[in-house]
C-alpha cells in the first residue's frame, strides 16, 4: 500500500465511484485505477466497494478506509510542504554575546525577519562560553561572538572589525588621550568583565601576549555596571568602545591608550563544522556581514 493507492481511492470516492471519471483526473487509465484499487482490497482483505453491474458503491469498511485515508494524505502533503520549505519555512536558532546582543542582534533580526517572514527567530544573548557549548550541543544553529572560538568542531567566519577602549576616571591623575606606558598600566586597578565573555578573552589574551596577567578587583556582566564603578574612581576599566562611546563624550570616564597594547578584535559568526548550513541560515549571515545600523548607547540602556 502507498500513497499513490490512497490518492487513487479518494479520486475514485470524490468523482462518485466512477473510476473512468477518476482516471481522468488522475491522467491514468481506467484499467490503472481499477488495478490499484483490487491491490488495496487484496492487501487489506476486505471489500471497499461493492460492485453492483457496471457501478461501484462504497462499503461500510470503504468509508472507515475513506476517512484514515483523508487524514494521512493531509498529513503527508503537509510534511511535504514544510519539510521542502523548511530553508524558508522553519525556525533558525541564533545566539550572541551580551556586547553583539545589546546593540546588534535586535536589528539582526528586525531585518531578517522583514527579508523572511516565514521563518522563526529564535534568540538567545549570553556569555560566549555559553553560546559555544549550546552550539556543541546542537541548541543552537550559529551564535555572533568577539574573538575565537575555544573548540575546533566550531568553525569561525568574522565579519566586523571592532576594538576595546581603555577607560579611566575623569577626575585624578589621567588626562583625555593620554599613553600611559605599560608599568603603568599594569599597575592600575582593574574592573573587567567576566572569565569566558567574548571581550576578558581579549583582554587576557593581549595581556599574556604583552607577558603579564591580572587579577582584577571587580569582575562584572554589566557594562554599565563597570563604567559607572569607573566613573566613581574605584579603577580602570577595558570594554568595548562602542559601549563606552557614550560615557566618554559625557565626560563621565576618560579614554586612554597603552604603549605596545593593541586592544583590536573581529566579530565572528560561529557554526559547527558538521552542522547543516541552511539556506536560511545564510541569508542571515549574508545580512551580518552587509551590516545593518547599531542600537545606540543611550538607547541600550543598563543591559549591556
Amino acid at each position: 500500500m502507498t500513497i499513490r493507492h490512497l490518492r487513487i481511492f479518494l479520486a475514485v470516492w470524490e468523482s462518485g465511484c466512477n473510476t473512468t471519471r477518476a482516471a481522468a483526473s488522475l491522467r491514468l487509465s481506467q484499467p490503472a485505477v481499477s488495478l490499484a484499487i483490487r491491490e488495496l482490497e487484496e492487501y487489506y482483505g476486505v471489500a471497499l466497494f461493492d460492485r453492483l453491474g457496471r457501478r461501484l458503491r462504497i462499503t461500510p469498511a470503504g468509508e472507515r478506509f475513506q476517512g484514515y485515508a483523508c487524514q494521512i494524505l493531509s498529513l503527508f502533503d503537509d510534511m511535504e510542504k514544510s519539510i521542502k520549505n523548511w530553508d524558508y519555512a522553519g525556525i533558525l536558532r541564533v545566539g550572541a554575546s551580551i556586547t553583539i546582543g545589546s546593540r546588534f542582534l535586535p536589528r539582526y533580526v528586525k531585518e531578517f525577519s522583514r527579508l523572511c517572514p516565514g521563518i522563526e527567530i529564535r534568540a538567545v544573548v549570553e556569555p560566549s562560553d555559553a553560546l559555544e557549548e549550546k552550539l556543541l550541543d546542537n541548541r543552537l544553529d550559529l551564535a555572533l561572538v568577539e574573538g575565537v572560538p575555544h573548540s575546533p568542531s566550531l568553525r569561525a567566519e568574522e565579519y566586523m572589525e571592532d576594538r576595546l577602549a581603555v577607560i579611566v576616571p575623569a577626575e585624578g591623575a589621567f588626562a583625555p588621550g593620554q599613553v600611559l606606558s605599560l608599568e603603568d598600566f599594569r599597575r592600575q586597578r582593574f574592573l573587567l568583565r567576566e572569565k569566558g565573555s567574548g571581550t576578558r578573552d581579549v583582554f587576557d589574551r593581549v595581556t599574556e601576549a604583552a607577558g603579564f596577567s591580572v587579577s582584577p578587583l571587580w569582575e562584572a556582566m554589566s557594562t554599565t555596571a563597570l563604567v559607572n564603578a569607573v566613573a566613581e574612581g574605584l579603577g580602570i576599566a577595558v570594554l568595548p568602545e562602542r559601549l563606552v562611546a557614550q560615557a566618554v563624550r559625557e565626560g563621565r570616564v576618560l579614554q586612554v591608550t597603552v604603549q605596545g597594547l593593541d586592544f583590536r578584535r573581529k566579530f565572528s559568526i560561529l557554526y559547527h563544522r558538521e552542522k547543516h548550513f541552511t539556506a536560511a541560515a545564510g541569508a542571515f549571515v549574508r545580512l551580518c556581514r552587509e551590516g545593518v545600523p547599531e542600537i545606540p548607547p543611550e538607547a541600550a540602556g543598563g543591559l549591556y
